[in-house]
């Protein structure tokens, strides 16, 4: 299995307007990779790789700050949002039946700017690319509508407070540091087997690491594609479709012994509004209706000790 690659830049951000013939196209590969596969790269999306150093950058910079420095920051002190802030090593557990992931993060969960920030520049970054990544994802969802015959707003109006308290998606700048084998648990791993829990997922890959399970129950490397973003179908999607897109289980284990290696990356994981019911598009009865942050908040409770 490998992962396609599809050349966005009849509909990039640069773009103001996409052609029917160009959207046909678009539509018919896209459909093709999420169906089969559930995952995607696209390139040319008006995203430079550049903007996505910039970000990386910037989020290093905290996260090699010691744990104190970064602690006032910290998810759950929040009262906006409880999901905004830094989750440190080993309090997320992605696989309930391994121990903590041997990563830290940090979520975007509001660009409001009366949040405290680690640094005006850290804000100016971060809150840029989250808006970055919400104009592109709205696009994908538009020809993701188009692939599956429908009107784009069927998915366009289930997220229509994208960027405001009454959606949950979040930007989450990633970081895995250097493993120490001695210290390591048991079954411990990098980021744990799961699949996404919302709409689509778009990652900005710095290092490889990141496997995908194969239709064939493989675990299979993904290569990073400079400047190119990685777009997967998440959990509430394959719902919506009724199975026809696929949400796909994917991981990151440790380096190879004496390996010293860190791993960054960038994620924009998409979710419905909070309030959206989802229902199978089919009219089927395959999955129950689910809101979104229900179904979102069911998941994260299971993802750490508590929520």
């Amino acid at each position: 299995m490998s992962i396609p690659v599809i050349d966005f830049s009849a509909y990039s951000l640069t773009e103001d307007d996409v052609s029917e013939e160009q959207m046909r196209s678009l539509s018919s590969q896209m459909k093709t990779a999420f169906t089969d596969v559930g995952f995607v790269f696209l390139e040319n999306t008006g995203i430079t790789r550049e903007e996505v150093e910039r970000v990386l950058d910037a989020s290093k910079k905290f996260f090699l700050q010691p744990d104190e420095k970064k602690q006032p920051f910290s998810r759950r002190s929040f009262s906006v949002s409880e999901n905004h802030g830094w989750v440190s090593c080993e309090i997320e557990r992605l696989n309930p039946n391994r121990p903590g992931d041997l990563k830290e993060s940090y979520n975007i969960c509001s660009v409001l700017p009366d949040i405290k920030w680690p640094s005006a520049e850290f804000q100016e970054i971060h809150a840029s690319s989250f808006l970055r990544c919400q104009e592109l994802s709205l696009r994908v969802l538009t020809v993701m509508a188009h692939s599956l015959g429908l009107d784009p707003d069927v998915f366009l109006s289930a997220h229509r407070f994208l960027g405001t308290d009454r959606n949950s998606s979040v930007l989450r700048a990633l970081y895995y540091p250097p493993v120490d084998s001695e210290k390591v648990k048991e079954n411990q791993v990098r980021c744990g087997e799961h699949s996404d829990y919302g709409s689509i997922t778009l990652l900005f890959q710095r290092n490889e690491g990141l496997q995908v399970l194969s239709r064939s129950g493989e675990y299979i490397s993904v290569p990073v594609i400079p400047g190119a973003v990685l777009i997967n179908i998440a959990d509430l999607m394959q719902r919506w479709t009724s199975d026809q897109f696929i949400s796909v289980r994917h991981r990151v284990l440790l380096p190879p012994a004496g390996d010293s290696c860190t791993r960054q990356c960038l994620a924009f994981f998409v979710q419905p509004d909070d309030e959206a019911v989802i229902t199978c598009l089919d009219g089927s009865n395959k999955y129950p209706p689910v809101t979104g942050y229900g179904y979102l908040l069911k998941r994260l409770q299971a993802s750490y000790d508590q929520f």
